[in-house]
């Protein structure tokens, strides 16, 4: 995954990590995981963040899909593609979350479960994500947290270890929750 430094793990059950890395082209080179999961919204032309840098990466070859008509970005849509040796990572998914002046809260939800699960289904144990909506602030940092461990908690142990892709501002917002979550789960081992 992303150095020691980077990644600030933080525990949430047995075996399962979660860290951060920042949306960085260099530091998205040193993702060491299976996939990246990376939500498009279908209105957004560039792409927003970590897409974005991804499409940069891979010259253009998100924004031809998009061209193409075979990426759209409408809610629902699931994209999987090789990495092609120009990213760490094995995979990329592309995960359309629709319109973005239609984004909120339940969109969130239901780009996040279906990144949960495809990760699951496709027996992913390692994975970086960029939560829905993050790239352009449609949701507060600290409300994309609290969603995010709430649905995540329905997978169990099925995924190792996630790095969340958010700015270092995004990542002070997020940690109390985070630690919140920890202790819940401390105590549900108890």
């Amino acid at each position: 995954m992303a150095s020691e430094a980077e990644r600030a793990p933080m525990l949430l059950g047995p075996r399962r990590e979660l860290g951060f890395v920042p949306p960085d082209l260099r530091k998205l080179d040193e993702l060491e995981c299976e996939l990246l999961a990376l939500p498009l919204f279908a209105d957004l032309r560039p792409m927003r963040g970590a897409a974005g840098l991804v499409d940069w990466r891979l010259a253009g070859f998100l924004s031809r899909l998009t061209i193409r008509g075979r990426v759209d970005g409408k809610g629902g849509e699931l994209t999987l593609l090789p990495a092609a040796g120009r990213l760490a990572v094995d995979k990329v998914l592309l995960v359309g979350i629709g319109e973005s002046t239609a984004f909120d809260g339940d969109r969130f939800d239901e780009a996040t479960t279906r990144i949960l699960e495809t990760l699951t289904h496709a027996r992913i144990r390692t994975a970086a994500i960029e939560l829905p909506g993050r790239s352009i602030g449609a949701i507060d940092p600290a409300e994309a947290m609290e969603r995010f461990l709430r649905i995540a908690r329905a997978y169990g142990e099925e995924i190792d270890e996630l790095v969340l892709i958010e700015g270092p501002m995004a990542q002070r917002a997020m940690e109390p929750v985070v630690e919140r979550e920890r202790r819940r789960s401390r105590a549900r081992r108890i």
